[in-house]
């Protein structure tokens, strides 16, 4: 693997910190996490947050997500530290903003800010969706001196603005700082491969990741990487780490749930891998075209319900808390 390769895990909650986290991290495995509205309202259905819940009873649902959502990232932040320490490439755990917000920038920026200050770790990166607003929200955060994960990417033109956004804000930051640009993956064979013949299947996430990361690459920025992003297998006849095997590029991250992350510890698939070109990137999409299948249409529909899931996840999740 390229030594600016890392694997991330796409997970958080109470007991795994404790126990399986700090393996993974001391084994070399994974180098980061990442979290998101949907993790936590799973994680804090499960009976070890029972008391930490009891605790907070009188306050506001939002504030209670805020105390155990902040708790968790905060310790995933301690753990992760002296990989940050020794490579600032390294040892981040991600936070999103309140969902809810994604078209209003103004609120996002304070939200993020305020926040990075609670969790009070150098190695946090605030996750801003990419929406119109959420360019504006990373730009602003970036200059404040905030790690950004830019997420819900799914084509070469959110990429693009994200990176534009990202580079301005950096460029004017007082500190040094780093962010990803989290592009979805197994997401877009989800929503085309039923329309596909069987020999396309299962290509259409990896070549638009491509198509993102190129894009990002050519901006030539240290501190910018991309983070491949939605890497879990749904297709029985896949192997559990194939999004990761597939996406191994220099300069880029791979965040993955636990499944995954397990298989590619015994993959044997963990060679660097080469982007097809450009030329036969094209001849594909135009295939697809061809055959009715628009990915301008897709992206737009797959961010679209990104957004939805997200704040179905969250108001489920305050629901219950």
């Amino acid at each position: 693997m390229p030594e600016d390769f890392s694997l991330w895990c796409d997970f958080v909650q109470k007991d795994f910190l404790r126990n399986e986290f700090v393996s993974l991290v001391r084994a070399s495995l994974i180098q980061g996490a990442t979290s998101n509205p949907s993790i936590f309202a799973k994680a804090f259905a499960t009976p070890v947050y029972k008391q930490a819940r009891a605790g907070l009873r009188g306050k506001n649902k939002k504030s209670i997500y805020e105390e155990l959502a902040c708790a968790d990232i905060q310790r995933a932040a301690e753990i992760l530290k002296p990989l940050w320490e020794r490579d600032k490439a390294l040892g981040y755990i991600s936070l999103e903003i309140d969902p809810f917000l994604c078209d209003e920038a103004s609120k996002s920026i304070d939200e993020g800010k305020r926040l990075y200050k609670r969790i009070n770790m150098p190695n946090v990166m605030i996750k801003v969706p990419a929406t119109q607003a959420g360019y504006e929200v990373m730009n602003a955060l970036a200059k404040e001196g905030i790690n950004v994960n830019a997420t819900l990417v799914f084509s070469p033109k959110q990429a693009k603005e994200c990176a534009l956004a990202l580079q301005q804000g950096i460029h004017y930051a007082s500190s040094s700082i780093q962010a990803v640009i989290s592009v979805f993956v197994s997401r877009f064979d989800r929503a085309v491969d039923s329309q596909l013949e069987a020999h396309l299947r299962a290509k259409c996430g990896i070549i638009n990741a491509m198509d993102c990361y190129e894009v990002i690459e050519s901006f030539k920025a240290p501190a910018i990487r991309t983070l491949f992003a939605s890497t879990g297998v749904k297709d029985g006849d896949l192997e559990p780490s194939y999004y990761i095997d597939s996406l191994i590029f220099p300069h880029s991250v791979n965040t993955a749930p636990l499944d995954a992350i397990r298989a590619f510890e015994k993959s044997q698939n963990k060679a660097q891998k080469l982007l097809m070109n450009a030329q036969n990137r094209l001849a594909f999409w135009e295939s697809l075209q061809n055959v009715g299948i628009s990915r301008q249409s897709f992206s737009q529909n797959l961010l679209d319900e990104g957004l939805s899931a997200f704040c179905a996840s969250f108001e489920e999740m305050l629901r219950a808390l």
